[in-house]
């Protein structure tokens, strides 16, 4: 695939707004994320002191905020976003195929807790769900990916811890929540079957990745 070459975060933003879904990173699928659609400029880069300079990675917040869209595991457990046009979509057909998880589950704790809290940044999820020991922050983030492939968390925000100097640093924590809270619950169900919301959205597949075969087009739906 080849899009136009995007220079700033308002042009990035108008493009997820204008093609619905977008990997953040480069996928399989090569052309088809913001990184590859994005400058030279704004790409990683290492600096002579150790640091690093990424606008890309730095705009994550800003676009949640700015667009609306949603942020999450969503493309086959790689990060990316979808505009809140094809939110009720895409929620509606996943949970579909994802079901509500069962009473007493850890995914429903999860649930449970982040309902009760509003939004918390990962870690702190973690501690309230007693994910504290040695080894378990994978086994904790597993629970998370399969959550946010079902549509029942996205990224509200990007947390940074700030130095002495209160300047933010670091890759920054996402801070989670349910769509529900973030969008509103008409934002989640939209008045059609999942089915047609699948037909949807693979037709709108079928013009945003017009190279792409209808099996990989179904994967990617999920």
């Amino acid at each position: 695939m080849r899009y136009p070459e995007l220079h700033t975060c308002a042009e990035l933003i108008e493009f997820i707004n204008h093609i619905g879904f977008l990997p953040l990173l480069r996928t399989n699928l090569s052309g088809w994320s913001a990184e590859e659609v994005m400058d030279e400029d704004c790409q990683y880069t290492a600096l002579p002191d150790g640091g690093w300079e990424w606008p890309l990675w730095e705009w994550k917040g800003t676009i949640l905020k700015e667009s609306e869209c949603a942020y999450g595991k969503f493309f086959n457990k790689k990060a990316g976003f979808v505009s809140r046009e094809w939110w009720p979509d895409f929620c509606n057909y996943r949970r579909s195929r994802n079901p509500r998880p069962e009473e007493g589950s850890i995914e429903d704790m999860i649930l449970r807790i982040l309902r009760e809290s509003g939004s918390l940044i990962t870690r702190q999820l973690r501690a309230e769900c007693g994910f504290t020991g040695s080894r378990m922050r994978s086994k904790f983030d597993a629970f998370l990916t399969n959550l946010e492939m079902g549509c029942y968390i996205v990224t509200e925000d990007f947390v940074y811890p700030q130095d002495r100097h209160g300047r933010p640093y670091g890759w920054g924590w996402s801070l989670l929540t349910t769509p529900e809270t973030l969008f509103g619950p008409s934002a989640c169900r939209p008045d059609r079957t999942p089915e047609e919301s699948r037909q949807r959205i693979l037709a709108h597949f079928r013009q945003i990745l017009p190279d792409v075969s209808e099996a990989v087009c179904n994967r990617l739906l999920g």
